[in-house]
């Protein structure tokens, strides 16, 4: 696949502004401010999506009431794992969402519009068929399905989107739409065979959702995506270069394939993992980088950890809004970003059909 010289230049998306485009040089400095920044509005969002809900908390009772009362109880019980586990979530897809863009060179690249969210949960939903109430009973089982389906995902539709040995990003999103619909209606197919429970867990991965759950799978969710974030991040240099073209990527030295091998597999890990716990929840992967790469550049260094920190951001706030915005009445979180970032879709479309028919 040394094919791709003529494409000299570095890829940068056609949403970013051309006095966006030339970022100064990024600085040790610069990195650890905007981190840090970006770090503090996590922890600005947790309190802000902690305090909003259908009943008020008095914060006074959270911690230095009497155990037990009603507000430590919602809080630490009911609101912290949730909020916790929106920001592993919206981290991982973030990330993922940032990878997958910069590998491909695609501004509509995104895990949930490729396909990849989809065979994940295809993967858990055949797992769950196949081995019943053991896979359920052991929960490594069903990432670990979702992972492999949505690796399988990955081999499967980047084979069908390479012609003449190159890799086609139109290609690739087409055949991701498709198999997303495949996959929706496979789950569709079992979850009118499966009994009451069965059903509503597995209608719960076409919306998405991370309600329900306590620490005792948000610490090994968040151990789990840490690690794979991190062996992501480690990719940050191969895919600067690689955004000036495969043939001047090996021309200075980086090993293209390992590095497409590691983020496929990286942002696969991801997404069968938070498919698995949250369901299919879409559009965080193509809001936050394409967000955070008009704002800082187009850097992976900083653009990878940041995006996995605003990805943490926007699914905290926007999961802050299903749960509070109609009383008594709870909208799944995957609906919410939906609705955002189906128009912002759109949007991106859009400007690509300008850029190439202007």
């Amino acid at each position: 696949m040394h094919g791709e010289g003529a494409e000299s230049s570095a890829w940068v998306s056609p949403w970013l502004p051309r006095w966006r485009q030339d970022r100064p040089y990024l600085t040790r400095r610069r990195m650890v401010a905007v981190l840090a920044g970006l770090s503090a509005l996590v922890v600005l969002a947790g309190v802000v999506a902690a305090g909003v809900g259908n009943v008020p908390l008095h914060w006074d009772q959270v911690f230095w009431g009497p155990e037990g009362n009603v507000d430590r109880v919602i809080f630490f019980e009911t609101r912290l794992p949730r909020i916790l586990l929106a920001a592993v979530v919206g981290g991982a897809l973030g990330l993922a969402g940032a990878t997958l863009q910069g590998l491909l060179r695609n501004p509509l690249a995104e895990p949930h519009l490729i396909g990849v969210s989809g065979g994940a949960a295809l993967g858990a939903t055949i797992a769950v068929v196949v081995g019943g109430r053991v896979v359920l009973a052991k929960m490594w089982l069903l990432p670990l399905a979702a992972a492999a389906g949505a690796l399988v995902t990955v081999a499967l539709l980047y084979r069908i989107s390479l012609v003449h040995g190159r890799l086609q990003p139109h290609v690739l999103l087409l055949a991701g739409v498709v198999y997303n619909a495949f996959a929706g209606a496979f789950i569709l197919f079992v979850n009118f065979l499966a009994d009451f429970y069965q059903a509503q867990g597995l209608l719960s991965w076409l919306v998405g959702s991370v309600a329900g759950y306590g620490y005792d799978l948000v610490l090994p969710a968040a151990a789990y995506c840490g690690l794979a974030g991190v062996w992501l991040c480690l990719q940050a240099r191969g895919l600067d270069l690689l955004s000036l073209g495969e043939e001047s990527a090996w021309q200075l030295g980086v090993n293209v394939d390992r590095v497409r091998r590691v983020a496929f597999l990286g942002s696969s890990l991801l997404v069968g993992a938070v498919v698995a716990v949250s369901g299919m929840i879409g559009f965080v992967g193509l809001i936050v980088p394409h967000t955070l790469r008009a704002i800082l550049g187009a850097d992976h260094r900083l653009l990878l950890p940041a995006s996995a920190l605003g990805g943490a951001i926007f699914l905290m706030l926007a999961d802050t809004i299903a749960r509070s915005a109609a009383a008594g009445v709870e909208i799944p979180v995957g609906v919410v970003t939906a609705l955002t970032g189906g128009p912002f879709f759109l949007y991106l479309l859009r400007r690509e059909q300008r850029r190439f028919y202007p």
